[in-house]
């Protein structure tokens, strides 16, 4: 498979891992948690900080669990994760879903979550998936629609942050829009037999709000998106610094809501 060029939009700064290191099994592949159970082995593409691969890990064992990154630092993370859970059936490698350094029909499960809208070629990276899937069993996908977000109390200055990450991620070669896709892409890959679901992540308390608009404005001017959006011409320091303090200010109104829609794709292999 030609791998499509692609650069990571988000990095691995603090304020991206805080996000990620909130994610577990439940609140990000409960599509998929109907499917495991002891004794599968398992791929987990683009792991990230390991706290879904844990989850995942926990709920297969004692099936193997294979996490997966292109980042070395992040997957350093990871291992310490699994080490605080006392996970014993966990192993970590760097790889990149576009080629995937394991043999045919390797794997009882292959999930990747957040990943394909990162991708250079969606469609050949879940032809991978597909390839260290044995048959029988289950490829499963889970992808955020920047497009499909939505919050209250509208902000114009937020209308132009999403503009912009569109612009940068997709300069960037990947595809923020992803969550609609997922179930073309998976056809497109070859798959026939798709399950197709959405879920949305909500935050609306005073204590996600607070998280979730501060860990944006930090995103928008320390990460390697602010770099890259500055650095591709898309914005200047000073147009990222007001989207900043309009996300903070949207984070401390009373009656503020995010809504993160997802796609969600389960395709078995035959």
């Amino acid at each position: 498979m030609t791998q499509q060029p692609v650069v990571y939009t988000h990095g691995h700064h603090e304020s991206v891992l805080r996000s990620h290191t909130w994610r577990t099994a439940a609140n990000s592949a409960a599509y998929l948690l109907g499917e495991l159970r002891p004794g599968l082995d398992l791929l987990d593409v683009g792991c990230g900080p390991g706290t879904i691969t844990a989850d995942l890990a926990a709920l297969v064992a004692p099936g193997r669990v294979t996490a997966v990154d292109t980042s070395e630092e992040v997957l350093a993370k990871a291992r310490a994760t699994a080490a605080e859970r006392g996970l014993e059936n966990v192993e970590f490698a760097v790889a990149d879903v576009q080629a995937l350094d394991f043999p045919d029909d390797s794997f009882d499960v292959v999930h990747a979550h957040q990943v394909l809208q990162h991708v250079g070629d969606p469609v050949g990276a879940l032809r991978e998936m597909r390839r260290v899937c044995r048959p029988g069993g289950i490829v499963a996908a889970r992808d955020s629609d920047y497009g499909a977000f939505a919050w209250y109390p509208e902000r114009p200055v937020l209308d132009g942050w999403l503009e912009l990450y569109h612009r940068v991620a997709r300069a960037n070669g990947g595809e923020p829009d992803a969550g609609r896709r997922l179930f073309a892409w998976a056809r497109s890959a070859g798959f026939t037999d798709v399950a197709v679901t959405t879920t949305a992540w909500t935050f609306a308390t005073p204590e996600e709000r607070a998280w979730w608009s501060g860990l944006w404005a930090d995103r928008t001017t320390a990460s390697s998106y602010a770099d890259l959006a500055v650095e591709g011409g898309h914005a200047t320091r000073a147009e990222l610094a007001e989207i900043a303090a309009a996300w903070r200010e949207w984070g401390t109104r009373e009656d503020a809501s995010f809504m993160v829609p997802h796609g969600e794709v389960l395709c078995r292999v035959s």
